[in-house]
């Protein structure tokens, strides 16, 4: 009972940060919370995992059991939401839209989840996500540019200088080989990693409507199971098979369990996909993250 109350009283700041979000939502104009997003994507989540990174050394062994076990998790979201291809749109390019969805992922509630990890472990959350990220986007890519018959090199251009990418790189290089930033620059990037969380909190709020809920379906359902559910059971089994240790155990496990991203809407645009239905599964992957994530938390801590 002490566990699950100290669970329930760590996550209970940020459903509160989340509810402001709701109500905030509803008050301010909903051009806001597209600029705040961009704000967290290339300012504050970048300074947030360089500094995870880069604070304590991490070794080799873990970045590579970790960059081994988040691809094989997306190589299984890609092959378990295949078989929904029936139930999706007949146009493979509005598929590949949703199918995307099934091993994209929320780095932003990485960092929120990676609060009830210890330090080290969190520090590897941000290893997981700086070697994630390039993948799941290059998977992302080359459904999407398949089903509309276009190049993929000036997207792939984009992920090489992902700030998700550049900023986890940058950490792991300081943080492997035992350099420091000067101590202004390092508490200038220590003040805004501290925004960084609270801001994603707020504008999931702003984002969250229990409306999206009704709107599940076969194909939608199906993407959420995967997503939510499945993903994490296989990252426990995944965790065995490689031996992995209690500090990486419960990084695999939570990466799994994160909901969609929400870039998936905007990358479907781009390659001029069907925008509603990524649209409705980030918005009810998200929903549905609030329930199932303090569950998973619960599992591994």
């Amino acid at each position: 009972m002490t566990g699950a109350s100290s669970i329930v009283q760590a996550l209970a700041p940020d459903v509160m940060i989340i509810a402001l979000g709701m109500l905030l939502g509803r008050v301010f104009e909903s051009n806001l919370w597209p600029a705040l997003d961009k704000l967290c994507f290339y300012v504050f989540f970048p300074a947030l995992m360089f500094t995870a990174a880069a604070a304590r050394p991490i070794g080799i062994e873990d970045i590579a059991s970790i960059g081994v076990a988040v691809w094989v998790l997306m190589g299984l979201g890609l092959v378990l939401a295949l078989p929904l291809r029936r139930l999706g749109p007949v146009s493979f390019l509005d598929f590949a839209g949703v199918w995307q969805t099934a091993w994209r992922f929320n780095a932003g509630l990485a960092f929120v989840v990676a609060q009830a990890l210890p330090p080290e472990a969190a520090a590897l959350m941000a290893v997981a996500i700086g070697l994630a990220v390039p993948l799941a986007n290059v998977l992302a890519v080359g459904a999407l540019a398949h089903g509309a018959g276009q190049t993929v090199v000036p997207v792939f251009k984009s992920i090489v200088i992902n700030p998700f990418f550049l900023a986890s790189s940058a950490g792991l290089l300081v943080g492997t080989t035992g350099h420091t930033l000067p101590y202004t620059a390092e508490l200038a990037l220590e003040r805004l990693a501290d925004v960084a969380i609270p801001a994603a909190l707020l504008s999931i709020g702003a984002s969250l409507s229990l409306r999206v809920l009704s709107g599940l379906d076969g194909l939608t359902g199906g993407v959420h199971l995967i997503k939510l559910v499945l993903l994490p059971v296989c990252a426990f089994g995944l965790a065995k098979v490689m031996e992995l240790s209690e500090t990486q155990t419960p990084v695999i496990v939570l990466f799994g369990a994160l909901p969609t991203a929400a870039a998936a809407q905007t990358l479907a645009a781009r390659f001029g996909a069907d925008q509603s239905a990524p649209a409705a599964i980030i918005a009810q992957s998200t929903g549905l993250a609030c329930m199932t994530l303090p569950v998973w938390i619960a599992l591994v801590v």
